[in-house]
């Protein structure tokens, strides 16, 4: 299989959250060669979105996402309101700093609730009364699967069907952001890949790798070619879907790369990007 295109490598401001801000992690891929870069909210409004934008623009970086809006499940009426006009400001954000996609994390079960039906329901509610505004500021929304050991605390869209499925009943401006460590175990992700392609729903595609034996299913996640997911036969799979867009590398790793340097760090993605994807 062909070696990944270097110009396609993007960072994931969470890999190297601990020890860089907004600016520094901006400056960093600029230096380090890597053209694409994806921030989280927290550090774009740290930063503030309007001077994030202008030195994203003057480095010549394209945002592959924001993360992440979302969370849209509240055991009442105020909290499901709120997460709405949360998830309108993350619109407005991603448009000012040209985003290509929305990032959206569902939201897990409301406090004390066991109705897991019931969220999903909410989920696909939330993005609805979201979807106007997303389309109004061009901004594509991503609907993220993450792994079922998330279902009750994250999210309760835990495959790349059911993601799919809520994309069809949602209608355009909805799609997917694939993100390996969630979905490689998914028996049915080849053919739902395949759909996503056939849809045009598939926005971003997020690396990493899956560590045996785990340590932490949050905080420890594996560089590429650490661990055990076969990343060359999903990126094929993907590529065969027609997707030709950024890989996005997100590590959540608190007890090794969010402890080093993140110069080092981003040389160790770029060589493993090229070696183990």
């Amino acid at each position: 299989m062909a070696t990944p295109r270097p110009e396609l490598l993007s960072l994931n401001t969470a890999t190297v959250r601990e020890k860089w801000n907004l600016a520094q992690m901006i400056e960093g891929c600029a230096r380090r060669g890597i053209r694409g870069i994806s921030p989280w909210r927290d550090k774009l409004d740290a930063l503030g979105v309007n001077q994030a934008a202008r030195m994203i623009r003057a480095h010549d970086l394209t945002v592959t996402g924001l993360c992440r809006g979302g969370m849209f499940t509240a055991v009442d009426g105020a909290g499901r309101d709120a997460a709405i006009q949360d998830n309108l400001k993350a619109i407005d954000d991603a448009a000012t700093i040209g985003a290509q996609c929305l990032v959206l994390v569902a939201g897990g079960l409301p406090a004390g609730s066991k109705d897991i039906a019931g969220a999903r329901e909410q989920v696909r509610d939330g993005i609805a009364a979201i979807l106007p505004a997303a389309k109004a500021a061009m901004v594509p929304l991503a609907i993220e699967p993450l792994h079922p050991m998330y279902a009750a605390d994250r999210a309760c869209v835990n495959t790349l069907q059911q993601a799919l499925d809520l994309c069809d009943a949602l209608g355009d401006g909805v799609g997917v952001a694939l993100d390996v460590y969630h979905v490689w175990w998914d028996p049915k992700l080849r053919v739902q890949i395949a759909r996503a392609g056939e849809e045009k729903r598939l926005f971003a595609y997020h690396i990493c790798d899956w560590l045996v034996p785990t340590t932490d299913l949050l905080l420890d996640r594996g560089m590429m070619g650490d661990g055990v997911i076969d990343l060359p036969k999903i990126r094929g799979w993907v590529e065969a879907a027609g997707y030709a867009g950024f890989h996005e590398v997100e590590i959540f790793s608190a007890g090794n790369w969010w402890k080093r340097d993140p110069d080092e760090v981003l040389e160790v993605i770029k060589q493993r990007h090229a070696e183990c994807t």
